[in-house]
């Protein structure tokens, strides 16, 4: 129980001295998972319409093997970026490893599954709805997929906020790819992880707190500029 009040002490106290360390991680932390969701929902919203718009022979196995993606070993993924990105690997050349980058290509894998099915969900029933109407229009499948990722956005931005919530946690694939290097590709996650080691449990639980608050906030604001408790939708 004393560890708990020495971690929230602590952490108050590194928030309120602004700690140039804290400020640095937290902001990488926020770089590197911000611009994973970015892209992950680029190709994962997308693709989650077009599963629910799109009929095929293969469809319910496509599905089913997206959801079962959504729990994919990080530890697996770090492991096989690992091997692609090191120096005998096929992408060895472009010296990405132990980089921002390579952390950001790991959580773009273990992301893009699980906003594609949360995203298929929530289009499915939508597509039920519009699907008489938007037959009757005459309009394309690239038509159809942009007025259900439109009209579904407040769903689809659960999606999403559901990735950065899996993104801003992760710690094993980025610990392999990343390497926890101090001011290059350290984030929260990873020095909790190398605190914890330490025995400095304080200063763990204090970055853990700082890291559920950034989450927090980030989904906060994030509601806030979408307007959704405003729309009384939600």
């Amino acid at each position: 129980m004393n560890e708990i009040v020495e971690g929230l002490l602590k952490a108050g106290q590194l928030i309120l001295t602004l700690d140039a360390d804290l400020i640095e991680i937290s902001l990488r932390s926020l770089r590197v998972t911000l611009t994973a969701v970015l892209i992950s929902s680029l190709i994962g919203l997308p693709l989650g319409c077009w599963l629910a718009v799109r009929r095929f022979r293969f469809r319910r196995f496509v599905i089913a093997t997206l959801n079962a993606l959504m729990g994919l070993p990080p530890v697996v993924v770090g492991l096989i970026v690992y091997i692609l990105l090191s120096r005998s690997g096929p992408f060895g050349v472009f010296g990405l490893l132990f980089t921002p980058t390579a952390m950001i290509i790991a959580q773009v894998i273990i992301l893009t599954p699980l906003i594609a099915s949360i995203s298929h969900q929530a289009i499915r029933d939508l597509w039920a709805e519009y699907h008489d109407l938007l037959i009757s229009l005459n309009t394309s499948r690239w038509q159809r997929i942009c007025t259900l990722l439109w009209d579904g956005r407040r769903a689809l931005l659960t999606a999403s906020l559901a990735g950065f919530g899996r993104g801003i946690g992760e710690v094993g694939a980025i610990m392999i790819v990343g390497g926890n290097i101090d001011h290059a590709t350290r984030v929260l996650t990873t020095a909790i992880s190398l605190e914890t080691g330490k025995g400095n449990f304080a200063l763990a639980l204090a970055l853990g707190f700082v890291l559920i608050g950034l989450a927090v906030a980030v989904n906060l604001i994030i509601h806030s500029l979408s307007r959704t408790e405003r729309s009384g939708r939600w």
